[in-house]
């Protein structure tokens, strides 16, 4: 019997010439999305599993996609006064921010070790840059491992509200939930605390979780665009108290919203 010979090329269809292979898209092309690097016959961690985890830590600290990118490197001075004074503290305005932001990083120097102590309370007007001051804090911290979780107050009460209207069957979280993180969660920082339509029920609800945090050490940060003396008008004295306990506070004065002067600069540039 005759023997057929089939050449490769009739059993492989030809490629368009000059057409490459495909190789899949690997995410990591160090590990190839498997986690794990072997050198010299032993498996290690790749790096992205670093960045993984620290990407997974900023969504649990609840830090809008802006707020990511604010550093202690980026707080610029600069738009502070060398020359007007603050009342409260007879600093100059430079010099009662640069105070701010060296409380900040002794926060961060702490806080990457110890797990209980003293927080920041940092009041001042709108646009003064306390929610940059808190949100860095936060992105240093959750850099380092630490868990974080950063809460605009009115947002948070506003999910607590939500949750009254909670059916059974829904897979959404519990008042009793959503409180228990911000009270036990290892490092607090509760943004714009400041005047608003509190009632009785919100009240409570606030001063609840600053004494949980204030009876177990457990570090927090308050921002306000009021003085403990005006936030006492709205939330009563029971818990500014325990404020004043929890927290050390820093004045941020500015003489003009930097938000305003930021976007001048801008419209200038072009």
């Amino acid at each position: 019997m005759e023997r057929i010979h089939i050449s490769l090329s009739e059993i492989v269809k030809d490629r368009p010439q000059g057409e490459k292979r495909e190789t899949p898209a690997y995410h990591c092309p160090i590990c190839q999305d498997r986690g794990l690097v072997i050198r010299d016959g032993r498996a290690y961690r790749c790096r992205c599993m670093q960045q993984k985890a620290w990407q997974n830590r900023l969504r649990a600290a609840n830090l809008a996609p802006q707020l990511t990118k604010y550093t202690l490197q980026n707080f610029d001075l600069k738009y502070y006064s060398r020359t007007i004074n603050d009342e409260l503290t007879g600093l100059t305005y430079y010099e009662s921010a640069r105070r701010c932001l060296e409380a900040a990083r002794r926060f961060i120097a702490t806080y990457r070790r110890e797990n209980h102590g003293r927080g920041l309370f940092i009041f001042g007007p709108v646009g003064s840059g306390k929610t940059f001051l808190a949100a860095a804090i936060a992105n240093a911290l959750t850099a380092a491992g630490r868990e974080v979780l950063f809460i605009v107050v009115p947002d948070f009460l506003d999910a607590v509200r939500a949750t009254y209207d909670r059916r059974p069957q829904e897979d959404t979280q519990t008042e009793l939930e959503l409180i228990d993180t911000a009270r036990k969660v290892a490092i607090l920082i509760l943004d714009d605390l400041g005047a608003h339509n509190y009632t009785e029920w919100t009240c409570n609800k606030i001063y609840s979780l600053i004494n949980y945090r204030l009876i177990n050490e457990l570090p927090t940060i308050i921002t306000s665009n009021l003085d403990l003396k005006a936030l006492e008008e709205y939330l009563g004295e029971r818990t500014t108290s325990r404020i004043v306990q929890l927290c050390q506070s820093y004045h941020l004065p500015v003489a003009e919203d930097i938000r305003c002067v930021i976007s001048r600069e801008g419209l200038t540039k072009r």
